[in-house]
């Protein structure tokens, strides 16, 4: 079990909070909304009304002792600021940030937050790469230019190994886990000689370039 504090409960910050609670962690929600902290009290473990952007305010919070500490604030971008500004000033260091924007993206960064995610745009992508490609059912962002898909057996690829296909010197793409449907089975870092199936889904890693590739081979 872990430590958990999620600043801002939004939408994201609340199923976020809600989540890893049900998942065992321990949980602190804080929010400046009143009524928002009484919504979701029974579904974390402690539940604080406290402005953020108030040094005062959260220094006796004991959110020195938090695992990880998630700034969800979305709605005002100086809120957002100050509240990591106030956080850093506090020693902690193992901060992650909602972002809203480019421009807010960029500002975290500058500041020192090491870990900024952005979940529309994240949304978005996600969403496009599903309408581009109808056969993959799901992309998550990595970093800059790669990502995470789940991808049905490309035709060309059915009845050959991963040894046959040599995915990582053609294409740069790594096969991180297939599922299987028959028998039904999740091979995590599945071994050279394993060979694919019609019914099995593919999870691969690598640029997105290389993944487009791959794609196209389905012809």
């Amino acid at each position: 079990m872990k430590q958990f504090a999620v600043i801002g409960i939004g939408s994201y910050g609340w199923y976020l909070a809600c989540h890893l609670y049900e998942k065992g962690h321990e949980v602190l929600a804080i929010d400046a909304d009143a009524g928002l902290i009484q919504k979701i009290k029974g579904h974390v473990s402690r539940a604080l009304v406290a402005d953020t952007t108030d040094p005062e305010a959260i220094a006796g919070l004991g959110l020195t002792e938090m695992d990880r500490v998630v700034v969800c604030i979305g709605s005002i971008l100086s809120n957002s600021i100050l509240t990591v500004l106030n956080l850093q000033e506090l020693g902690i260091t193992n901060l992650m940030a909602k972002s809203i924007s480019e421009p807010h993206t960029r500002i975290l960064h500058k500041i020192g937050v090491g870990e900024v995610f952005f979940p529309e745009k994240d949304l978005a992508i996600s969403m496009a790469e599903k309408l581009h490609t109808p056969d993959m059912l799901d992309y998550l962002p990595f970093i800059e230019g790669h990502g995470i898909v789940q991808m049905a057996v490309p035709g060309p690829f059915i009845g050959k190994s991963l040894k046959e296909l040599n995915l990582i010197n053609r294409f740069g793409v790594q096969v991180v886990a297939i599922k299987e449907f028959v028998p039904e089975k999740m091979h995590m870092i599945p071994t050279a000689d394993f060979v694919l199936k019609e019914s099995d889904m593919m999870v691969l890693l690598g640029p997105d370039a290389s993944i487009e590739k791959i794609r196209k081979v389905r012809g």
